[in-house]
């Protein structure tokens, strides 16, 4: 009756590995960590399911004689184990250098503004195949798309998470008030008069907002700004601020990017810091290729931080 593959477990595969490297059942019990009547058993069913005797006793009276049929079959042991050693260690092998995996991202464009731009070579030197891709998060599905592993990690703040995942912070930033070079307001620091009388640029993440948490801020001052320009991308607000007399508040490190059009000072009132986190699901904690992401990510940000 011919075997099939269910009728083998690793278990004899090693077995028979041992007896034709040790070809006696105490030295391959002992490699195999088994007793010897263990041993003998896999042997004995061994027999039963390749219909050979497989080793008789050594003319000398010690160890055992594999047979024609044992011996034919160990080059064929010796590739099959070392495919299913692969196959065992395949998860935990992960080399950069040849790797064509596709990483995503999750953020919305202000942290992947910061982000890209030192990543993007970090990653690229290392991994020269591998493929990234910044997505905009949907953040009320984030958890779920970073639990089934469409996406790879999410940057946002803590109020973005939830207690289903693992985050850790990225970096602070501050909120700067940016002009463009050779506004007609000077170059003198701005005043809170100024503030307010002048035309603002707000990014609107959610799209035609006017009103943001520096109109909250105002509010508690008893004072407002006029906000006239509403866009929901982070990459237009430098070509809108170049081209305008609008002021625009926002995070540091994206407008530092753009010193060369744009003048930078401290906002006339009291804003609160942020802080930005990097989130991912807790079944990729020990996966070598997003371990290795992750040093990445905070490995630009600290480059970012000392540039």
């Amino acid at each position: 009756m011919a075997q099939t593959f269910a009728d083998f477990d690793t278990g004899l595969l090693l077995a028979l590995d041992a007896l034709l490297r040790d070809q006696n059942v105490t030295h391959a019990a002992t490699r195999l960590n088994i007793t010897q009547s263990a041993l003998s058993a896999r042997l004995t069913r061994l027999r039963q399911l390749l219909n050979d005797p497989l080793f008789i006793p050594a003319a000398s009276g010690r160890g055992m004689t594999p047979t024609p049929h044992a011996s034919a079959l160990q080059p064929e042991l010796t590739a099959l184990l070392d495919r299913l050693s692969d196959f065992l260690n395949a998860a935990h092998i992960f080399d950069p250098q040849t790797t064509t995996r596709v990483f995503r991202i999750a953020a919305t464009d202000n942290p992947a503004a910061i982000l890209a731009p030192d990543l993007i070579p970090i990653i690229k030197s290392a991994a020269p195949r591998a493929k990234i891709a910044f997505t905009f998060p949907d953040k009320a599905k984030i958890a779920a798309h970073l639990e089934t592993g469409s996406v790879d990690l999410f940057v946002g703040t803590a109020e973005d998470g939830s207690n289903d995942l693992i985050s850790t912070t990225l970096f602070e930033d501050q909120f700067v008030t940016a002009q463009r070079v050779g506004h007609p307001r000077g170059k003198l620091p701005i005043t809170l008069e100024e503030f307010c009388s002048a035309d603002h640029l707000l990014i609107s993440t959610r799209g035609g907002q006017f009103q943001g948490m520096i109109d909250a801020a105002l509010a508690d001052l008893g004072r407002e700004r006029s906000v006239t320009i509403s866009i929901q991308s982070y990459a237009l607000a430098p070509l809108v601020l170049s081209n305008s007399d609008c002021l625009c508040t926002l995070p540091s490190r994206f407008l530092e990017r753009f010193k060369a059009v744009l003048e930078i000072y401290p906002p006339p009132l009291a804003l609160a810091r942020f802080e930005m986190r990097l989130f991912w699901h807790a079944r990729m904690r020990s996966d070598p290729a997003h371990a290795w992401l992750r040093k990445q990510v905070v490995q630009a940000i600290k480059e970012r931080r000392a540039g």
